[in-house]
């Protein structure tokens, strides 16, 4: 049985249970360990992680990263998980769950620069990355082993040992021979987890685990699916191609062959980014509309972060809401110029939000921008019906710079307090 201890990089025949070198229980073992090449890599908890690395006297603490009372949870660290904290949560909800958690305000421009020396590091693994977010990516390592003088594994387990070393935060690795099989076992052994999903054992494996554990199927589609009696994968073994298809459409077509281990997606590190877009379901639904406001200010900041940090704008703004009966209601407008900064983003978002008749209550709320453009054809001109557009963005521009100098806390602005 191949084994890595992925704590001195040690490879062994798999038959103890510590690293012979080094005697860390850390070992990864497998039988197809070192012909894997299909990798995803997800930071643990990566804004709490970032917030515990810069202030040590939050190590051992359980911190939130989100808004005020009247705001939302954006990540929480493991041991405020413990006590049933999860993203996208009312934090008056989380604080009920975890009275002593340290709540801490996001610091947009310290997960931009983490993400980016991350990413530095994978560089230097494969230029085949598909980054999905600021903390999780796809790798395809497929001949890498002649170059770096060791298979994905290794290179991988490397690159998390360095990640810990000289920046202080923690990944988790899933190994496996498709991006579908490899984002499961990413998500089996947190934090600081490595797990391998091999092609002999794909189908025994997939046939035990539920249907949520399927890249997309939420509680809507877990229960149209648990209605005809399918509630693990291997449930669906038992379907007809035909009549799955016919069913659910094209779901059903994808259920058919994710249920088999089957994905033929490559990784692609090229593909054009068509819109960026940020988007939370809530721990229960919701028509309070300033609620609703604390979430679109959240949301319209983390997407307008993602633009700039890719030097990228757009020129379409959208809302999306999905009722409580699962129905979705959209609405989007297209903008003067294109814009990558909060406010306007912001702005917009709540005129479409404020347009909606619909009275609610809600379980998912996102904002996006589309009709993608370079950023330096954004937010070049004045709003003769808002003069004090420019000193905003002006303002926004700066408040941007002074984080990046002194730390996101150095400036705050008063609605991130909801």
């Amino acid at each position: 049985m191949p084994a890595l201890c992925r704590d001195c990089l040690h490879r062994f025949d798999g038959g103890d249970r510590r690293c012979p070198a080094c005697r860390s229980p850390r070992v990864t073992a497998h039988p197809e360990l070192f012909a894997l090449s299909i990798a995803h890599m997800d930071c643990d908890a990566f804004f709490a992680s970032v917030e515990k690395r810069d202030d040590p006297s939050l190590r051992d603490v359980p911190v939130i990263v989100g808004g005020g009372k009247r705001g939302v949870v954006s990540t929480a660290c493991y041991l405020a998980r413990i006590k049933g904290v999860r993203s996208a949560m009312p934090m008056f909800e989380a604080l009920r769950l975890c009275p002593e958690a340290v709540v801490v305000k996001p610091r947009f421009s310290a997960y931009v620069e983490a993400s980016r020396a991350i990413r530095a590091m994978m560089e230097e693994l494969t230029p085949r990355i598909e980054p999905l977010s600021l903390d999780e990516a796809f790798l395809d390592l497929s001949g890498t082993e002649r170059l770096h003088g060791a298979p994905p594994a290794v290179l991988l387990a490397r690159l998390t040992r360095r990640m810990q070393t000289e920046l202080g935060l923690t990944g988790s690795i899933g190994l496996s021979h498709n991006k579908f099989l490899a984002k499961v076992a990413s998500d089996l052994d947190k934090p600081r987890g490595f797990s391998v999903i091999g092609r002999a054992e794909t189908q025994s494996f997939l046939a035990t685990q539920p249907v949520r554990l399927i890249w997309g199927i939420g509680p809507a589609g877990q229960d149209s699916l648990e209605r005809v009696g399918i509630r693990l994968i291997g449930d669906l073994l038992r379907w007809d191609r035909r009549d799955l298809h016919a069913r659910f459409g094209s779901m059903g077509e994808r259920l058919w062959h994710l249920s088999r281990g089957e994905d033929r997606r490559g990784v692609h590190a090229d593909r054009d980014l068509k819109s960026i877009s940020n988007e939370t379901t809530f721990h229960e639904d919701t028509a309070d509309r300033d609620l609703l406001d604390g979430h679109v200010w959240r949301l319209s900041e983390k997407v307008a972060s993602r633009a700039k940090a890719k030097d990228l704008a757009g020129r379409v703004v959208t809302l999306k809401l999905k009722r409580a009966d699962h129905q979705l209601l959209t609405r989007r407008v297209s903008l003067r110029e294109p814009t990558q900064l909060a406010d306007p983003l912001y702005r917009t978002a709540r005129g479409l939000l404020d347009a909606v008749e619909e009275p609610g209550p809600f379980r998912l709320l996102g904002v996006g921008l589309s009709e993608i453009t370079d950023a330096r054809l954004a937010d070049r001109e004045g709003d003769l019906l808002d003069p004090q557009a420019a000193r905003r963005a002006k303002a926004e521009r700066a408040a941007d710079a002074i984080r990046a100098r002194f730390g996101e806390g150095a400036i705050l602005k008063g609605r991130a307090l909801r």
